[in-house]
């Protein structure tokens, strides 16, 4: 990762709740619906994996079949056992994530939505108010039992920051100068697909320029630009993330239609552009709209060791490196401590290595 790389921020929306997983599969004489896995002696049913695997495949055009089925029931199962030896894990520290926490997590999602939207949600993925607060609890157990364990004993020492600038200097120096950008966009195609927070989609040109109009007069009013981005903009891939677009070079911009060009290179850092129609190159018809902000400006040069930011973006970038590799050694000495058995990976090596 380079220095001026960004990792947008993540919505908290539904979808990140909706994916933790369980699976279908075999048999093993058991009275639940068959057992596809036992952890330390608790069994993983296939009833409760066959309400994932659905959740899992809901909405796709082309169901997977075949031995792509099998491998994805595999690797939902695998990711299944890991949690549930998570879970014995944060019983033995007393750190199961409590009902008013669940509570909590659940009201935060819920907010942007009505009742109706949150059910229709719910609906869509397959999956009950009650299994989605079975993964929320699981989630926020997880996340305990990992700060705990791991995060909260990382420790990057003032050498290790040193040393990582010594090894990589070349990565902290900007040949142009960079624009850090965030977009709110808006479309008069009404067959688009949205994933904004509102469900909000202009249905033709004109209902586009009012909608464009009402996401800037609110800009105006002090509204931040991020939230109406989630909320607003129909762009499917910066919407969930505040319009982000993340860093470009001078030398992007320049490529770019001339009144985009000019409108953003007028900017100073903070603010934004009015209104810019976004024009089909072929006919030179406006097929949409757009608001661009530009978030920070990178000068070109060499940035110096003491850079706070220099300091920082490599703090960030050795604890999350660190942070990935003790996770995986660490689910790695839960399982060798664990009693696992995997009913279903029996099953489909007798069925396909015949």
């Amino acid at each position: 990762m380079k220095y001026l790389e960004r990792v947008a921020p993540t919505a908290l929306i539904v979808v990140a709740a909706l994916t933790l997983l369980t699976l279908p599969a075999c048999n093993r004489n058991s009275s639940g619906g068959g057992v596809t896995a036992s952890v330390n002696g608790r069994k993983i049913y296939r009833s409760e994996v066959d309400k994932y695997y659905a959740n899992q495949t809901a909405g796709s055009d082309q169901q997977p079949a075949g031995e792509q089925a099998e491998s994805l029931r595999l690797s939902i199962l695998n990711e299944l056992i890991e949690t549930e030896i998570l879970m014995q894990r944060a019983e033995k520290l007393g750190l199961l994530a409590t009902d008013e926490e669940v509570d909590r997590k659940l009201n935060e999602i819920k907010s942007p939505y009505t009742a109706e939207e949150f059910n229709k949600r719910l609906q869509d993925k397959k999956i009950s108010l009650d299994d989605f607060k079975r993964d929320l609890r699981r989630s926020l157990t997880r996340d305990k039992v990992l700060n705990k364990e791991i995060t909260s004993r990382i420790n990057i020492t003032d050498q290790d920051v040193s040393t990582y600038y010594k090894e990589h200097k070349a990565e902290f120096n900007l040949i142009e100068a960079q624009y850090h950008l965030a977009k709110i966009m808006v479309s008069g195609v009404a067959t688009a697909q949205v994933h904004n927070l509102q469900n909000s989609k202009a249905q033709n040109d004109a209902d586009a320029r009012k909608k464009i109009q009402m996401i800037a007069n609110r800009l105006d009013s002090g509204d931040d630009f991020a939230t109406m981005a989630m909320n607003y903009s129909e762009d499917p891939e910066t919407s969930n993330n505040g319009g982000d677009l993340g860093m470009a070079p001078e030398s992007a911009l320049k490529t770019a239609d001339p009144s985009t060009r000019d409108a953003v290179m007028k900017l100073k850092p903070g603010q934004y552009t009015p209104v810019i129609p976004i024009v089909n190159p072929t006919n030179h018809q406006a097929y949409g709209y757009m608001i661009v902000k530009l978030i920070s400006k990178e000068p070109a040069g060499q940035r110096d060791a003491n850079d706070p930011r220099v300091q920082q973006a490599i703090r960030q970038q050795l604890r999350e490196r660190r942070e990935q590799l003790l996770k995986a050694a660490y689910y790695e000495t839960l399982r060798d401590d664990a009693k696992v058995t995997n009913y279903y990976a029996e099953e489909v090596l007798k069925k396909l290595a015949k």
